[in-house]
């Protein structure tokens, strides 16, 4: 596309910001008000078809209809998204939706705008370093051949794919290398004499004359079509494709997998480097002026009697790229509070892999936790220790976890597991399914039983206002995670949060880097919190490289409330200086080599408190970026608790609408006997009283002198207010509410049913 006269005028008056002004990773998010009932999210991907007259009708009919959707995470990958046929095609899609009940959220990513962003700034494109080592034989010259890719992701839709638009020769250095890296003062830049035999867009190739020292490492650059991470343009730019649909009434806007171009391998090798001018300012501002060319040299190959400069390199190159990618996180959410007001929902999920490993470090050096939101979001397989400790950084009840199948059987799954853990879905489309018309892997969903599972939550999202209660938490060092010279390298403790979890007691996985940024807290008696939750054991796993910050709060919080356990040594810091008194000194009972041997003395430490187990997590295999087995997720089927005192008991183990709960319990002191349906959830008041209930198809609930029965199985859920008074909502097949709910309350609204719902009513007596 072409840049016409509006829209220079639009995108190229923008100003350069820079990262300067970014500090901490994530701002505090908008409070939402407590009794805005949360959102049921359904993914909406635009084809050829919506972008035809009408042509948004078909789904948003049938999600009206069929669906208890209530905002659809909405993307157009067909065109840029700066064209202004998108723009007059969204308007009408939202005036529409509205009629019918949805409120949309868009996607307005510079990624589908590239070549919109290079027409206007063709210098502040991404490159990336490639670093190739050669040797020599008998004195003869060597050649070198470097190829570029052309890569795609979610983002491609119809639009190109990451093109290798340029490669080029950057430097050249030789060196005398032995075991245990390059030697000491070997290094010579020899670029000079370093002859291009080939130039190509994707492809170069150059000869290298025999050097004394043995080896020559060959650094080249590929420019990839999309903006450069650090461009600086590129925060101007995106709030002006924001701007540009700020006369439509969207209800938010949507960045999804936000980072540097696709890598799926994770680099291994650790020859790859992202690179740009602006990047390699960064570094050097970062560095005290060092050079990033140089400095990738050092991280890739090492330096004999350079290992700890080695390892505060990869640590600032690594911090560097987070601090960068939730910076232009930070500033799409403030952009789109500005624009569509502060009870916009900013969505999705800054998760890509999704696993907390190797390839998210190399996407947005795992800025999950720092890029900021209303509402923990996350997708497909990100483990559940992740997903909780996420709703609890952004303060908000639920998480969300966009998730896809080939099959709807799966989603049911899903549903169910996540009700357990604390969260609700965001329904994607059925994937892979290139053998479906677009629209049937929409509707199928939408026919499927999947909706009446969905339907029947709404009851728990009306009195479940915390979250999941997790009493563990893993924090693991951010940095060295991150930071491949360490033999802890990708490992984030995944393994002691799944234990724990298998034994009845939910864990909450932190970045280490949340205490630095202060969203980690201290209780005044010195516990640990995140947001609602108050922890009343915490692993500190592998914290190497953790900064003065992370040092001072982990030494106020080892004398706290919370009992602290250590994974690893703490010996540096995060310029790898050693600690002359070391970084956490712990009583020798807490401080463990490896992680699986921590996880008895957490399990006293709990028992001690007097902290009860919830039915216990189970074995899942991982479809992405774990290696080390299974990880325990929620059944379908059991009980849990939220930081409020909810109790909550799932079944959904049988039939997608839920399963039948008929059972006496006690709670808090409270004796019940319970008929009813896929979900029951109780609260009591401080002074005994019922604060809240809920139930999918009620028919009997007996408690404290409470006797009450109805003749047809019926939805229902109410709470008691601030103001003291009772209010419920009911929803099912009897066309009037039945009478003995009056005895909990007077004060009922009615939900309406999507037209395939008369399955809830269907269920085994």
């Amino acid at each position: 596309m072409k840049s016409g006269l509006t829209w220079f005028a639009l995108f190229g008056a923008v100003g350069v910001t820079g990262c300067a002004a970014w500090r901490c990773g994530g701002m505090r998010p908008v409070a939402r008000d407590s009794d805005a009932r949360p959102p049921v999210i359904g993914a909406w991907f635009w084809s050829k078809e919506e972008l035809e007259p009408q042509g948004y009708q078909t789904f948003l009919d049938e999600a009206a209809a069929r669906s208890p959707y209530t905002l659809l995470t909405t993307a157009c990958r067909q065109a840029e998204v700066v064209e202004p046929r998108v723009h007059a095609q969204l308007a009408e899609a939202v005036r529409y939706a509205a009629s019918r009940g949805l409120a949309v959220a868009w996607e307005v990513d510079v990624r589908l705008a590239r070549q919109h962003f290079r027409e206007l700034y063709p210098d502040e494109l991404q490159e990336e370093l490639v670093l190739r080592p050669v040797t020599f034989t008998a004195g003869a010259p060597a050649e070198v051949a470097f190829e570029g890719r052309d890569t795609g992701d979610h983002m491609n839709g119809s639009l190109p794919a990451y093109t290798c638009l340029a490669t080029r020769l950057v430097r050249a250095y030789a060196y005398a290398r032995g075991p245990d890296g390059i030697e000491p003062g070997s290094v010579r830049d020899v670029s000079g004499q370093v002859a291009v035999l080939a130039a190509e867009p994707r492809v170069l190739k150059v000869r290298v004359p025999a050097q004394p020292e043995g080896e020559v490492c060959v650094i080249a650059s590929h420019t990839v079509l999309t903006p450069d991470v650090f461009a600086p343009h590129l925060l101007a730019y995106q709030r002006a494709i924001i701007r540009q649909y700020a006369d439509i009434p969207l209800a938010g806007i949507m960045k999804d997998e936000w980072g540097f171009p696709p890598d799926h391998t994770g680099n291994p090798a650790q020859d790859r480097y992202w690179y740009s001018r602006a990047m390699a300012d960064a570094y050097a501002a970062a560095a005290g002026g060092s050079d990033l060319i140089r400095d990738a040299l050092l991280m890739a190959l090492g330096e004999r009697g350079r290992e700890r400069e080695r390892a505060a390199a990869v640590n600032r190159y690594r911090k560097l790229c987070r601090d960068r990618n939730a910076e232009i996180e930070d500033d799409f959410y403030r952009a789109g509070k500005e624009h569509f007001g502060p009870d916009a929902w900013i969505v999705t999920h800054a998760t890509w892999t999704p696993y907390p490993g190797a390839q998210e470090f190399r996407k947005n050096g795992l800025s999950w936790w720092h890029a900021t939101r209303d509402v923990g979001q996350s997708d497909e397989s990100t483990p559940y220790a992740c997903r909780t400790s996420l709703a609890k950084r952004w303060g908000y009840p639920l998480w969300y976890n966009q998730y896809y199948a080939k099959e709807p059987e799966p989603y049911i799954g899903e549903l169910w597991a996540g009700a357990l853990g604390g969260g609700r879905l965001n329904v994607h489309p059925l994937y892979p399914r290139a053998d479906l018309p677009r629209a049937e892997r929409n509707g199928r969903l939408m026919r499927s039983g999947l909706m009446a599972g969905m339907t029947r939550l709404r009851m728990l999202d009306e009195v479940s206002g915390a979250p999941l209660a997790c009493p563990v938490a893993v924090v693991f060092g951010h940095a060295c995670a991150m930071n491949w010279t360490h033999p802890a390298y990708n490992d984030v403790g995944l393994g002691i949060a799944s234990a724990l979890s298998a034994k009845g007691f939910p864990v909450d996985l932190i970045p280490s880097s949340l205490a630095a940024c202060g969203a980690l807290t201290l209780d005044a008696d010195g516990s640990v919190r995140l947001g609602a939750q108050r922890y009343r054991a915490v692993v500190l796993h592998q914290p190497e490289y953790g900064g003065d910050a992370e040092r001072a709060f982990f030494r106020r919080a080892a004398q706290g409330g919370s009992a602290l356990f250590r994974v690893g040594d703490w010996l540096c810091d995060g310029q790898a200086r050693p600690y002359a008194d070391g970084g956490l000194p712990l009583a020798p009972e807490r401080v463990f080599k490896d992680g699986a041997a921590c996880v008895e003395p957490v399990l006293r430490a709990l028992a001690a408190a007097g902290v009860q187990p919830v039915t216990p997590w189970t074995a899942r295999a991982q479809r992405w970026g774990h290696t080390g087995g299974a990880l325990a997720a929620p059944p379908v089927e059991g009980f849990t608790v939220l930081t409020d005192g909810t109790y909550v008991r799932v079944a959904g183990a049988r039939q997608a609408e839920g399963d039948p709960i008929q059972e006496r319990f006690t709670w808090q002191g409270h004796e019940l006997e319970v008929d009813a349906v896929g979900v029951v959830a109780v609260r009591f008041a401080s002074d005994g009283s019922l604060a809240a209930f809920a139930a999918g198809g009620f028919k009997h609930l007996r408690m404290d002198g409470l006797d009450v029965t109805v003749p047809e199985r019926v939805d229902i859920a109410f709470k008691r207010g601030e103001d003291g008074r009772v209010r419920g909502v009911w929803q099912g097949v009897p066309a009037s509410l039945p009478d003995g709910l009056r005895a909990f309350t007077r004060q009922w609204t009615r939900l309406p049913l999507p037209a395939n719902e008369g399955v809830l009513q269907r269920t085994a007596e």
